[in-house]
């Protein structure tokens, strides 16, 4: 009927118009099926899908970017701050703080690891159609760094107070266990230890002195007078000329005991520089005595001196005379080369004490050194002077607080020199603890240990160093 009608209505055009219409009528070219609707519909829905692909990959790549760059920033073991800190800064800087899931963060002396993860949720667009609503461009970055040189100074008191309560035989098992965990097979010629030993002077021995400029006035021991000017740095001035400590006794006892000089004397009070001997270190450690006073900083500034670049001399010296390990050839390392771990670990079971001097009216000739090599100073007094003249024989060089400044000067120089400092106070008194808090790097590197803790504080240190494997 419609078709009628159409004829109808074209019935009256004229012959050649009306065969242009009725071909026009007829003709079905370009026509859209039902299933080429379909097809086209299907067709926009996946290139919308994939404009939403592209979309989130380009998101996902801009968190990995950021993420990536978070991660290694934090892992840098110049880094001083908090590494989750880092990580959490860089992520607020690319405006991603709410993207950031976890920072995870494994850390030693040597070595440090940060992994960080991040996820972005965002609204589909033609995903929506067949039901996901959002998608997620998502992030997982780990970066590390490590370092394969560690130096240790290992600063140890051996003062008369170290004969009380089992501390010293505590000591030397803890010390023990220390150089098991560090000179390890794995850790073989990276890892340089030089041992301090000190009381009220710090024995530094022949090998090391003779590279250095000394009044020699006897060949007793090898103490020398530290100026307090080198307390200012952690470098060994081989500028100046040290004034050997005095030979001499002190003690009230009332006999002429001269078993322990005010100067260590003994081979194995000595200190021994760049080691990797455990057996040595470990002979050395048993065979150690009580004696003395306590002098931390003079322990201290040894430990340090020999961590800082510009004892390398003394070291080849060392070497060349057999008295350094040839494998730390070079060492200290510089400040600063990245792949050098420097610390010094400090023990002490007290806080400083007095330290005397004969005057040197009584020590300048070679008949007054004899003298005091042959009578305890209080037995020769006790004996041969009246007691009102007794003080005129000597003098006070160094007190409490006066020790107190000097160890505070070449702790803070340590630490700005990037030495790391662990300190341990073992059944100290309430004053030398907070000395000794106040010397450490943190209050994480600081320890306040009784009894057998002390093998603990050791280990935990030991741990430290060694707690990821040195690598290459």
């Amino acid at each position: 009927m419609p078709n009628a009608i159409v004829k109808n209505r074209c019935s009256g055009l004229p012959a050649p118009k009306r065969a242009l219409f009725t071909r026009f009528q007829s003709d079905e070219d370009g026509a859209m099926s039902y299933l080429a609707v379909t097809g086209a519909l299907v067709m926009m829905v996946f290139g919308g899908i994939g404009v939403d692909m592209i979309h989130t990959e380009l998101k996902r790549t801009k968190v990995q970017n950021a993420l990536d760059r978070a991660v290694l920033a934090a892992a840098d073991l110049e880094n001083t701050m908090d590494p989750t800190f880092t990580v959490n800064d860089y992520m607020r800087a690319m405006g991603m703080e709410d993207a950031l899931g976890g920072v995870t963060v494994s850390d030693s002396l040597t070595e440090r690891t940060v992994t960080a993860n991040a996820s972005i949720r965002m609204p589909s667009n033609f995903l929506s159609l067949v039901g996901v609503d959002t998608l997620q461009a998502a992030g997982l970055a780990e970066a590390s760094e490590s370092r394969n040189k560690v130096e240790i100074s290992l600063v140890l008191d051996v003062s008369g107070s170290m004969a009380n309560n089992n501390k010293l035989t505590n000591l030397k098992t803890a010390a023990n266990e220390f150089f098991d965990t560090v000179l390890t097979g794995a850790n073989q010629d990276r890892v340089s230890i030089s041992l301090v030993p000190y009381s009220e002077h710090v024995n530094a021995g022949p090998a090391i002195t003779q590279n250095l400029n000394v009044n020699w006035d006897h060949s007793y021991s090898h103490c020398l007078e530290l100026p307090d000017s080198v307390f200012s740095s952690t470098a060994l001035n081989s500028a100046i000329t040290y004034d050997q400590v005095q030979h001499y006794n002190w003690n009230y006892y009332g006999n002429n005991d001269l078993n322990a000089p005010v100067c260590p004397e003994h081979s194995y009070e000595r200190i021994t520089p760049f080691s990797q001997d455990a057996a040595a270190l470990k002979a050395q450690i048993n065979a150690l005595q009580p004696r003395a006073g306590t002098a931390i900083f003079a322990g201290m500034k040894w430990g340090t001196a020999l961590l800082d670049p510009s004892s390398q001399g003394l070291n080849s010296n060392l070497i060349a005379t057999g008295n350094a390990d040839p494998a730390f050839a070079g060492r200290p390392s510089a400040y600063g080369d990245g792949e050098t771990i420097k610390t010094v670990v400090l023990m002490t079971d007290g806080q400083h004490d007095f330290s005397n001097r004969i005057r040197s009216d009584y020590y300048n000739s070679p008949e007054w050194v004899d003298t005091w090599a042959n009578n305890n100073l209080w037995y020769y007094l006790v004996n041969n002077v009246p007691s009102y003249e007794w003080g005129n024989y000597y003098e006070q060089r160094y007190n409490m607080a006066y020790g107190d400044s000097l160890l505070d000067s070449v702790c803070d120089a340590a630490k700005a020199s990037g030495i790391v400092v662990w300190t341990i106070s073992f059944e100290g008194q309430e004053h030398g603890e907070s000395v000794m808090q106040n010397c450490a790097s943190s209050p994480s590197h600081y320890f306040d240990v009784e009894g057998t803790e002390i093998s603990e504080a050791f280990s935990s240190i030991a741990r430290t160093i060694t707690q990821l494997r040195l690598t290459q």
